[in-house]
């Protein structure tokens, strides 16, 4: 990994948890504030494509040939909502494939993370969106990684499910020997809706959760209908309804990275 910049795997051990719709709009957020993203997309099912209104990526300017064994090509990444300070790397369900090929392959764990020191990019900070399955795949990500993000539903599959991710993560850097290992940044709260009283009991919960397992707890992501309306038009909330209040769900978040960043490039 890049000693420069920020590298933020989004790992949850669950589908449908939000780690899509928080890549996208921590993206943008951040790009709000003069810093520059580049978005990969690990999953092979590349919903960022949807959230960024793109195209499928062909094969050859996907991440899954990026980590082909012996690939020396730069990542290839384009311009996404006419900014040019978001970019992505896009998918491709080849990396299902990719995936077991790693398992066999010599330091197949650190395939993303030798590429990215290999071919540095230009980005500020790297945003990965993982599958959510706990496998190769997320096993390079956390190796590539200076941080991790694991956003969290408020329900009580979620809720106790995240001490086991992080079981899991602690298992992954020591197996890995990653000195140091990537820290978890915090969990982040999505799709709370404050009409559900489950929602408002396991949000006042949380903390006592997060402070077992010593990782801090951000402001929740409110459930709002306009985070589909916008991802339908391939756009962030901030782009589709910037007076919105869900659009500013994810500033104490960014400003915690572009201050993280900044201590980066200073140190």
């Amino acid at each position: 990994m890049s000693e420069l910049k920020i590298v933020l795997a989004i790992l949850a051990n669950a589908g449908g948890v939000g780690k899509t719709t928080l890549t996208v709009h921590l993206a943008q957020a951040l790009s709000e504030m003069g810093l520059s993203v580049g978005l990969i997309d690990l999953d092979p099912q590349r919903a960022l494509d949807v959230f960024c209104g793109l195209p499928p990526a062909d094969y050859d300017r996907s991440i899954a040939k990026a980590l082909v064994k012996g690939q020396r090509e730069p990542l290839s990444f384009i311009p996404v909502w006419g900014s040019d300070r978001i970019e992505i790397c896009q998918g491709h369900p080849a990396m299902s494939q990719m995936a077991d090929e790693l398992v066999v392959r010599r330091r197949g764990e650190y395939a993303l993370a030798d590429r990215l020191k290999s071919s540095p990019t230009k980005h500020d900070i790297l945003i990965l969106d993982c599958p959510a399955t706990l496998g190769k795949i997320c096993e390079n990500a956390v190796a590539a990684s200076t941080h991790v993000l694991v956003p969290i539903q408020l329900e009580m599959k979620s809720i106790s499910g995240v001490a086991d991710l992080v079981q899991w993560l602690i298992g992954i850097t020591e197996e890995l020997q990653l000195d140091p290992p990537p820290p978890v940044l915090g969990l982040v709260p999505s799709l709370y809706d404050k009409t559900k009283s489950i929602h408002r009991q396991y949000l006042q919960q949380l903390p006592e959760v997060a402070q077992q397992l010593r990782i801090k707890v951000y402001p929740e992501v409110r459930d709002s209908a306009e985070f589909k309306n916008s991802s339908a038009l391939g756009l962030p909330i901030q782009k589709h309804r910037p007076k919105h209040k869900a659009s500013q769900d994810f500033q104490v978040l960014a400003r915690d990275i572009a201050m993280l960043s900044k201590e980066k490039l200073n140190a």
